[in-house]
């Protein structure tokens, strides 16, 4: 594994360097990832955890980071690759926009001819010939488009980042009407020590695995890849990790069968203070569809972030899903806080 320092930097300006970055940097890269969201988002704030967890925690050991510095030693760049799955590497650079325009384009070019060769090495170790990279931009935001098109990315999809408010009443039992017949909802169930049964953890990883299947951009992972990834937001939890079950109509004496999961996780608080809830997945198996599946777990899960006293529950939806997800989550009271795209360049790996 080649390190930042062996990177050549000869498109970087005179006197720039390119280095790992360390936790004494986490303050400056949010502050980074902020201010280039801010526009978009409408929120300025940073979240420094999140970005040490990317720099030094669990989230680090599937991660590649690379900072550039100017001839003072500040921060002006960063750049990162994700080893997602087999074959697909999600990456992202942010860049000091106020630095000159064509110190940033300079500075971006080579942050993503650094990702191109992380990628490669990525797809090396798995045994690939080839990787997807995905790059991520904001709606309307020109300037990374245009740094996204220079280094030979294509637009690949949008993506609609929804937000529900939460009223303390919703937390009460008999808030929402009860599943449909022959459907049920509970929590992925834990040992006494707060370790979820494997069973249900498999379950989970099942149906997600299966119902994404006919989706956008989806790539197999490994189970031991999928706890591990979901594992590493400091917002997991556990008890944030729903089954839903249904009924064979065909044979009424069966055991329920696992036909829908959501996973969630605790989100940062908001400039209230308040935390959410997020919806990282949900799913149901095609023969389920229809049966009430997903909007049984949307209403466990908005009771449950109302009973733990929060304010919102946010998700985020393909904008072309097959499964029209997106007028389910519109009919329950979600909206769309924000936008934004996938950009894809296919690599090869070099002899």
């Amino acid at each position: 594994m080649n390190s930042a320092s062996d990177r050549p930097a000869a498109t970087l300006p005179d006197d720039w360097t390119a280095v790992a970055p360390g936790l004494a940097d986490a303050p400056r890269l949010s502050e980074l990832r902020a201010r280039q969201a801010a526009p978009h988002t409408g929120s300025t704030e940073a979240y420094v955890q999140a970005v040490e967890n990317e720099i030094a925690g669990q989230a680090s050991w599937t991660r590649r980071h690379v900072v550039v510095r100017d001839a003072d030693g500040i921060v002006r760049a960063w750049a990162h690759a994700h080893d997602r799955a087999a074959g697909r590497a999600v990456i992202g650079i942010e860049v000091d926009r106020t630095v000159a325009t064509e110190v940033q384009e300079r500075v971006a070019a080579w942050c993503y001819a650094w990702l191109a060769d992380v990628g490669r090495e990525l797809a090396q170790v798995r045994g690939l010939e080839a990787t997807q990279l995905d790059a991520g931009a904001f709606a309307g935001d020109d300037v990374v488009r245009g740094w996204l098109t220079a280094a030979g990315f294509r637009r690949a999809r949008t993506w609609w980042h929804m937000t529900r408010p939460v009223e303390a009443h919703e937390g009460e039992p008999g808030a929402f009407p009860a599943p449909k017949d022959g459907v049920t909802v509970r929590r992925v169930s834990q040992h006494d020590n707060g370790i979820p049964v494997a069973e249900d953890v498999n379950a989970v990883y099942q149906v997600l695995e299966t119902a994404f299947t006919d989706h956008f951009n989806s790539y197999q992972e490994y189970f031991t890849e999928f706890v591990q990834r979901l594992r590493e937001d400091p917002g997991h939890r556990w008890d944030h990790w729903w089954l839903a079950f249904t009924d064979d109509p065909s044979a009424p004496e069966a055991q329920p069968v696992p036909a829908g999961a959501l996973v969630g996780s605790e989100s940062k608080p908001d400039a209230s203070g308040s935390r959410g809830t997020y919806i990282d997945y949900i799913g149901a198996l095609a023969e389920a569809r229809g049966r009430g599946v997903a909007t049984a777990l949307l209403y466990a899960v908005i009771a449950d972030a109302a009973a733990r006293g929060r304010r919102r529950v946010g998700l985020e939806v393909d904008a072309d899903s097959p499964t029209g997800a997106e007028a389910l989550y519109t009919k329950l009271g979600w909206h769309t806080a924000y936008i934004t795209e996938s950009w894809h360049r296919d690599i090869t790996v070099e002899a």
